[in-house]
């Protein structure tokens, strides 16, 4: 018998899993809708960390007036988590290191966050929000992204006094890790203690019914009238599907044109004289009586 350690296991070999297992795995992998995350406290880990972890950061020589001035702020800001700030302006780095008193011990990774966003020209102001951010499982990347963008609207003189709100970026919160629910649902029933009734046998409708106690003849002779009936029943379905083609549609009703009334009749005299006296006159010109006066009057003035 070889021994178990020594045993070697075959390239791609997985081991055996059942459906309820995988299942069983995908629902702890999915995290349920408003879930937040414990806040990590002093009872959590009462006797703090044993070992000091410290990370430095190099930061250019125009941010070191900036630096200078808000690192009162950074210290105070760490110190409420039990974290030391060192700023060394001669070799122009930043350290951040545990202490004693530290008893989270993922704080010093947010501190190396910070001062490595303080080097990068980000505000103390928004790099805080950043990191508050992150421990709320916010990624960095969304604050980021709006600094970039009001950066470079600063620069704009028109667009300084604007509101900005239609150029920053909103992002929309997704859920990733949540299962894909399938169609077809499989709802469980009610547990009961009692086995199902038992599924009736062809022997136990055919007593239910009588047929058992007929002759063979006889069940041969239904089966055949039972055959006939459906085709029947399939022949006068298609013949009916055949005789939908020859009903003809439903025509509307005739709608009888209404008699005119005395009132709307027209007279067709009256058009035709006024149709001649608009021949007779023309535009614009005298009429006929108009002018014989115009030509008498004309006559007695030369005599």
């Amino acid at each position: 018998m070889a021994d178990p350690e020594e045993v070697e296991v075959p390239k791609g070999f997985k081991t055996p899993r059942n459906k309820k297992a995988r299942k069983d795995e995908s629902e702890l992998l999915t995290v349920p809708d408003g879930w937040k995350e414990p806040p990590f406290t002093r009872e959590d880990n009462p006797r703090c960390l044993l070992e000091e972890s410290s990370f430095a950061t190099l930061f250019p020589k125009y941010r070191e007036a900036y630096l200078k001035e808000c690192w009162p702020l950074v210290q105070k800001a760490l110190n409420e988590h039990h974290i030391n700030a060192a700023l060394d302006l001669i070799e122009g780095s930043m350290t951040v290191s545990t202490t004693k008193k530290t008893f989270d011990p993922y704080i010093i990774i947010r501190a190396r966050d910070l001062i490595k966003l303080l080097a990068r020209s980000v505000p103390f102001e928004q790099v805080r929000k950043v990191v508050l951010d992150t421990m709320k499982n916010i990624h960095p990347i969304y604050n980021i992204k709006t600094l970039m963008i009001k950066r470079e609207l600063l620069k704009d003189p028109e667009l300084r006094k604007q509101n900005w709100d239609r150029f920053l970026p909103k992002f929309k919160h997704k859920n990733l890790n949540k299962r894909k629910e399938p169609k077809k649902k499989t709802v469980k029933k009610e547990y009961t203690p009692f086995p199902p009734p038992q599924p009736e046998s062809q022997i136990d409708k055919e007593l239910a019914s009588g047929e058992y106690f007929l002759k063979e003849s006889q069940k041969k002779r239904k089966r055949v009238e039972e055959i006939k009936a459906k085709q029947a029943e399939a022949v006068s379905r298609k013949q009916e599907e055949r005789n939908k083609a020859f009903i003809p549609p439903k025509e509307k009703p005739v709608v009888k044109p209404k008699k005119a009334s005395a009132e709307t009749k027209i007279d067709l005299e009256a058009i035709k004289e006024k149709v001649k006296r608009a021949k007779k006159k023309k535009l614009g010109a005298l009429p006929v009586e108009e002018v014989k006066l115009k030509i008498a009057m004309g006559e007695k003035k030369k005599k």
